[in-house]
């Protein structure tokens, strides 16, 4: 670590972001190299216990090379929302510059990562009684009676929530039962106040063609790993496939795999179909972020210069 500016943790945070298969984990590491850091999990997958593999958790050697925070730190059973998230990591982040290190927060979840630097409205608490309720609906009827149940109360959430997102649409539905308010309509009246500084916002992105095939390759290795085998192990642990982490893409389509339902070639043909249209959500919603410098990273050696560019910038802008 060449120590250039220990600094940069007083200065603020700093967000790795992108969509899936863009390298954000590599480069986030990379970093440590020339800057003292710690990275903060923004994955809402990541944070799962025993979900290793198919998340493309950060290993051992790489925990051991550089600290991570808020990684294993959910059973597969209990839910997780961008609140939860937000106040999570924010003593995390604080505890990090206290230590006067960068916290890097690398991730692609959006609506987390808004949570944390846009900060959330004033909803109030849903009783625990609620929570337990909606989440009993998933597991009996499944998603798409939650889906409905939630256009009827509240069609613009809704409507901008994605069909194979249970957390935000599990959340929605809680907030207007709860609250007899739709979250869109707490947005609009009860503005967001942030508490988080941050120092920049690198977004890694791709050609199309070129994310596509990395997904394809990512889950070929992912399966050559054993990601079947940590299903099937999840799966006689204990786990149901009901549960929050089960409703993550790849993991619901083994299940059916292993259930006889699916070959393992529809299971995975399945998976890299969503996958795809996940990372064009992905794109979507970062690109709607507020100053992020972009980099096209083709490989990590194209990627890091630009990066550290990027920050070394910001932080002489502060200076």
């Amino acid at each position: 670590m060449s120590g250039r500016d220990a600094r940069a943790g007083a200065i603020g945070t700093l967000i790795v972001l992108g969509p899936t298969a863009a390298g954000k984990s590599a480069l986030a590491l990379a970093l440590a190299d020339h800057y003292p850091i710690e990275i903060v999990n923004g994955d809402s997958l990541q944070a799962y216990r025993g979900l290793d593999v198919g998340t493309a958790k950060p290993g051992a050697a790489e925990r051991a090379r550089v600290p991570h925070h808020l990684i294993d730190i959910l059973d597969p059973s209990e839910p997780f929302s961008a609140g939860e998230f937000r106040r999570r990591a924010l003593p995390v982040i604080e505890e990090i510059r206290a230590r006067g290190r960068l916290p890097v927060v690398v991730g692609g979840s959006g609506f987390y990562l808004r949570a944390l630097t846009a900060g959330l409205s004033a909803i109030p608490p849903v009783p625990g009684a609620l929570r337990r309720e909606v989440a009993a609906l998933l597991r009996r009827e499944g998603l798409p009676a939650v889906r409905r149940r939630l256009a009827s109360l509240d069609p613009e959430t809704a409507a901008r929530v994605a069909a194979d997102d249970p957390q935000r649409t599990l959340r929605a539905l809680e907030v207007v039962l709860a609250t007899g308010r739709g979250l869109a309509d707490w947005w609009r009246r009860e503005p967001p106040r942030a508490e988080l500084e941050v120092l920049g916002r690198i977004g890694l992105t791709l050609p199309r063609a070129l994310l596509y095939d990395r997904i394809a390759r990512r889950l070929a290795t992912m399966v050559a790993d054993g990601w079947v085998e940590e299903v099937v192990g999840l799966l006689a642990g204990g786990c149901l496939p009901t549960m929050p982490a089960f409703q993550a893409i790849g993991y619901r389509q083994l299940v059916r795999h292993i259930r006889g339902e699916w070959s393992l070639e529809r299971s995975l043909e399945e998976t890299a179909r969503e996958t795809r249209r996940f990372a064009k959500r992905q794109l979507t919603w970062f690109r709607r972020e507020p100053d992020v410098d972009w980099i096209e990273g083709r490989s990590l050696a194209e990627a890091l210069p630009r990066a550290l560019e990027a920050i070394s910038r910001r932080i002489g802008g502060v200076e």
